[in-house]
């Protein structure tokens, strides 16, 4: 039904699809107020991404990595998978049950959802292990992203169609961005609380000395 949309114009699919996401991140803020709510300005927004994010590879990425291990998506019917066809029009790889593609999302909805779910307790708990979690997942979904765009960029970018603004900039670079830029803001926040730790520890070693 997409085919009669002129290039670049919004379809049925796609306003639902969006209408989609936003859902998602309607449901992360009900969780974060809902969990979040004795946990600092700083952590409430980690929160809300931790919860947005593991909103999105259950409830998204899950369906692709099955209907690609049963078939594809190209061949699949429903919801979701008009919703997946509607991205497929920006990166054909995910129509076709691409090896690399459907080999990142099955570590991305196993391993990534497993390090959000655990990193959401060690931050509304304060544990001591919070930023080794946040760490390996911030690297996790960094790799992910280079090795979905990466090896098709080697090769030319052959399955990539950028000639529709909404193709480009809203599924390929916001979308695939906010997995770059968020993980990246998260690294460097573990960097700043650790040196502070760091620090502190310093400080009361130098007073133990002085007492001494």
């Amino acid at each position: 039904m997409d085919s009669v949309v002129p290039p670049g114009r919004l379809s049925l699919v796609s306003v639902f699809s969006l209408l989609a996401c936003s859902i998602q991140v309607l449901a992360a803020i009900l969780l974060t107020r809902r969990y979040g709510g004795q946990s600092s300005a700083e952590d409430r927004w980690i929160l809300l991404w931790l919860f947005y994010d593991v909103i999105v590879h259950l409830t998204l990425e899950g369906p692709f990595v099955y209907m690609s291990l049963v078939g594809t998506v190209e061949t699949s019917e429903g919801p979701l998978a008009e919703l997946w066809k509607e991205y497929g029009k920006a990166d054909s790889r995910w129509l076709i049950s691409d090896p690399t593609i459907v080999s990142i999302e099955i570590l991305t909805v196993v391993l990534d959802s497993l390090l959000a779910l655990l990193l959401i307790h060690a931050v509304l708990k304060d544990k001591y292990y919070r930023h080794f979690l946040q760490i390996t997942l911030s690297v996790c979904e960094l790799y992910g992203g280079w090795m979905t765009f990466c090896p098709d960029w080697l090769m030319g970018s052959p399955h990539l169609d950028t000639s529709s603004w909404l193709h480009l900039w809203i599924y390929l670079v916001f979308f695939n961005g906010l997995w770059v830029l968020v993980p990246v803001l998260l690294l460097l926040q573990s960097w700043f609380s650790l040196r502070t730790l760091s620090m502190l520890r310093l400080d009361d070693y130098d007073v133990n000395r002085k007492k001494m």
